[in-house]
């Protein structure tokens, strides 16, 4: 999936394991509906529900004097119906 970055790994995320619900850092240009409709696709799962955030970028100074500017991001929280789960790590046991 092209738009769907990657999962976030946070304490926060993981706190969020426990309730059934999945932390991505996402495209800014996709809505939620669009956003749940690929991640119902490509998972395979049901979703309840989702809550999304834009993160402003930061500037910051360096030592000669230019301003850096971060990319903006954009975070979206998906909450699973029960039964259904996104495996975030694949054990391999050999």
């Amino acid at each position: 999936m092209d738009k769907l970055r990657n999962q976030v790994i946070s304490g926060k995320s993981i706190r969020l394991l426990q309730q059934n619900q999945y932390t991505f850092q996402v495209d800014l240009k996709l809505t939620k509906t669009e956003m749940r409709n690929r991640i119902e696709q490509f998972f395979d799962v049901k979703v309840a529900g989702t809550n999304s955030s834009r993160i402003k970028s930061k500037s910051r100074k360096r030592v000669n004097k230019l301003n850096i500017d971060y990319v903006n991001r954009k975070k979206l929280i998906v909450r699973l119906k029960k039964n259904y789960f996104i495996p975030l790590f694949l054990s391999q046991n050999h």
